[in-house]
């Protein structure tokens, strides 16, 4: 006698029976034993595919893990190697690849025999150039001063711009003067210039403006080392000043009763 287990054919073991109570005992706990081995197998398959797909998702992690990691670097570099820049590197930059372009523009316009300056202006909107005229319209064209050099190149460009041209003069003079209105090095023609009183009465008048503008400039004040110091510090004297040009003639009387002691 035998029994089929886990796909394997098993005999049992003879015994003597007493009755048939104990013979059914006997197969039912055979069919019980059977029923378990038969069971545990697809049991065990779905724990490994569990432990397979856990597996799998850990890996998965452990290679985003990684990939993080990396880009944690990298971007740790970059920003090491952007702290040690110039604080205007980015302006730079920019400013840097803007000239390239505009040398490479100029470049390519000279192959093909174009203009320049007339493509970069085909290329600028109208929007563009209405807002670059409203930005030069604000811009202050007197800076102050700055030096003797450019401010004697400022007025000569202002009394340039004012000279308005006298054609007749120019021809009467071209005329009078023959060869020598071109002079050469051979040339004598110093002296022989006079100036008209046209020209005179507006030099004048020049002068005068520039007098007037000079007498409106503020100067540094000179330092009077006879005057009373009545103050603290230079701000408490500068407000001292103020006070008495607004009220010192109303306090000048209890200013000397004060020196004098003679104040009630």
């Amino acid at each position: 006698m035998g029994v089929v287990i886990s796909g394997k054919y098993v005999k049992l073991p003879c015994y003597p029976l007493k009755n048939k109570t104990s013979l059914k005992m006997a197969s039912c706990s055979e069919a019980n034993a059977s029923s378990v081995d038969i069971d545990d197998e697809p049991v065990e398959t779905a724990a490994s595919l569990k432990r397979e797909a856990r597996l799998r998702k850990f890996r998965e992690l452990h290679l985003k893990r990684n990939e993080a990691r990396k880009l944690n670097q990298q971007e740790v570099v970059e920003e090491d190697k952007k702290r040690k820049l110039p604080a205007n590197w980015e302006a730079k930059k920019a400013r840097l690849e803007w000239e390239l372009a505009e040398t490479q523009k100029k470049k390519e316009c000279a192959a093909k025999g174009e203009d320049y300056h007339r493509v970069k202006l085909l290329e600028v909107t109208a929007d563009d150039a209405e807002r670059w005229e409203r930005k030069k319209k604000k811009k202050n064209p007197d800076t102050g001063f700055a030096g003797y050099a450019e401010a004697q190149f400022r007025q000569y460009q202002r009394l340039t711009k004012q000279i308005k041209p006298d054609l007749e003069n120019y021809e009467k003079q071209r005329e009078e003067c023959g060869e020598d209105f071109h002079p050469t090095p051979n040339s004598l023609i110093h002296g022989t210039h006079v100036p008209t009183k046209t020209g005179i009465d507006r030099m004048v008048e020049d002068l005068e403006k520039q007098i007037d503008k000079r007498a409106k400039y503020s100067r540094r004040r000179a330092y009077n080392d006879d005057a009373d110091i009545d103050y603290i510090n230079e701000r408490n004297a500068k407000f001292n000043k103020k006070a008495e040009r607004f009220y010192g003639k109303y306090t000048a009387e209890i200013k000397q009763n004060l020196e004098r002691g003679t104040a009630v």
